[in-house]
């Protein structure tokens, strides 16, 4: 299983962005971002399974939105309101219908103030 996340860039404070995750390889039962800043530890920010179900962080969920398009085999992850606290790496992952997670490279974000 490959998943490529991109999307990332600099944006203002206020603004918004929408990462993408491709993944190609086997069926994906759950697919989800998290972020990660310096000296920090890996933050879970929003879920999707593969029946339609979502979960978020309470950081987030009132601001990002994920979403799956499983015939273009992608996760999004839209991100509105952006502030400076936000400025991370953000990385997709998923997990197969037998357990195995799988995780991509991260897609660097930085919001400007």
């Amino acid at each position: 299983v490959q998943l490529q996340a991109s999307g990332g860039g600099l944006v203002q404070a206020g603004g918004s962005l929408r990462l993408s995750c491709l993944t190609s390889g086997l069926p994906l039962r759950v697919m989800a971002w998290s972020r990660q800043t310096p000296g920090n530890q890996r933050e879970f920010l929003a879920a999707t399974t593969s029946d339609g179900k979502t979960n978020y962080a309470d950081s987030v969920k009132e601001r990002f939105t994920i979403s799956r398009d499983s015939a273009k085999s992608t996760v999004y992850l839209q991100m509105n309101s952006l502030k400076p606290e936000d400025t991370a790496v953000y990385y997709c992952n998923a997990h197969s219908y037998s357990g195995k997670e799988y995780w991509g490279q991260g897609t660097l974000v930085t919001v400007s103030s």
